[in-house]
């Protein structure tokens, strides 16, 4: 046992020097101590923002995969960004982050109601909106689009049915102008939903959205 115990010793004095020079070559090669102390601060300071964004690639990989986005990540996602927002701002924060949250909704439903995308996208742009207010929501949601309609567009290239596309879109619209009930809207769009090529909204609100915490410096 002695013996045993002094080998591991032994080990330790022999490989302790290695892992220090591979600290401080580590260290160096990315700016010096000062730079990473500064790193490590900034993402202790953005921490949030970063659980926002694993938890958004986990809800695009699950979109991809069943065109739905559950519940048991929305509905936390949300309440979340409510203790956050009243954690780090009291009462004032808590109010800010209820107004983004139905501003959130407000944003999509539209679409949703005619079938532009699922309750769960809703949902999922509802608890972004609960950690960032609105400001922050808005250009998200700018974003979003944007990205949403250029994967669109790639599908459509990609399945070479212009013209399919084209018919739906036309009828989608024809509907918003002549049916004034947002019930039979609703009901129509699940009808069709079968017939249509679903894009995974999922997926371009992550890109959005990650893309947008990169550029405004909150990872």
């Amino acid at each position: 046992m002695l013996g045993r115990h002094h080998s591991e010793h032994t080990l330790c004095l022999v490989l302790q020097p290695a892992l220090n020079q591979m600290n401080l070559a580590f260290t160096y090669a990315i700016g010096g101590k000062e730079t990473v102390d500064a790193l490590f601060a900034h993402l202790y300071e953005n921490w949030a923002m970063w659980a926002v964004s694993v938890t958004l690639v986990i809800a695009a990989v699950i979109d991809g995969m069943y065109l739905k986005v559950p519940n048991k990540i929305t509905y936390p996602l949300i309440v979340a960004g409510w203790l956050y927002s009243f954690a780090v701002g009291g009462w004032p924060g808590l109010g800010w982050s209820l107004a983004a949250t139905f501003f959130g909704l407000a944003l999509l439903f539209g679409l949703h109601l005619i079938g532009g995308m699922g309750a769960g996208d809703v949902k999922l742009l509802a608890g972004i909106a609960a950690f960032v207010h609105i400001e922050h929501t808005w250009w998200i949601f700018v974003a979003t689009t944007i990205v949403g309609a250029i994967m669109a567009l790639i599908q459509i290239a990609v399945s070479g049915e212009w013209a399919k596309h084209w018919t739906q879109a036309q009828a989608i619209l024809q509907e918003i102008i002549t049916v004034r009930n947002a019930d039979e809207l609703y009901e129509r769009s699940q009808e069709r939903k079968p017939r249509m090529r679903l894009l995974p909204y999922g997926i371009p609100m992550t890109v959005a959205a990650i893309g947008y915490f990169a550029f405004a410096g909150m990872l």
